[in-house]
């Protein structure tokens, strides 16, 4: 019997995500880097890695965001996911989360530091269950919510998607 979103939700107490979806925190790593480690523009100390849960319904999306680290994805149960990754050079990527390989899905990806990202269940999906790692760990204070406006001017070949992927 498949598990249904909700089932995973109240099990896993996860919450509702400001970028959509729902998530819980799972670890934070108690290492810390120091600030002078890190490339400047982090600023203060931040733990070594953190994760979390991470589930999106059919209707929702995970915003286009980006923060300072690398993001590690992990799919762990439901339909495929799609993290649409945009780097400076404008080029896009559609990286597929899920559990066949022969359908060009894959288990885990990388989205780089710095470049914007969102995520959403393939089309004709009704939910996907992931996990993300970030190294150095997450802190509010690296994260960024796209402007679609600006974000459109930046990537105008992917304005449709950018529209439907922010809010």
């Amino acid at each position: 019997m498949r598990r249904t979103a909700d089932y995973w939700i109240q099990q896993l107490q996860l919450t509702e995500h400001i970028e959509g979806g729902a998530f819980r925190e799972v670890y934070r790593s108690p290492l810390q880097v120091a600030a002078a480690a890190l490339p400047p523009s982090f600023g203060a100390p931040r733990n070594s890695s953190t994760s979390i849960y991470f589930l999106l319904k059919q209707e929702q999306f995970s915003a286009f965001h980006r923060i300072k680290s690398d993001e590690l994805w992990h799919f762990y149960y439901g339909d495929p996911l799609v993290v649409y990754e945009l780097e400076p050079t404008g080029a896009l990527t559609e990286h597929l989360l899920g559990n066949d390989p022969e359908q060009g899905q894959q288990f885990q990806c990388t989205v780089k530091a710095g470049n914007w990202f969102a995520s959403r269940t393939q089309l004709g999906g009704t939910y996907s269950l992931a996990g993300c790692t970030v190294s150095p760990g997450f802190d509010f204070a690296d994260f960024e919510l796209a402007d679609r406006e600006q974000l459109t001017k930046e990537y105008p070949a992917y304005a449709t998607l950018i529209r439907e992927l922010t809010r």
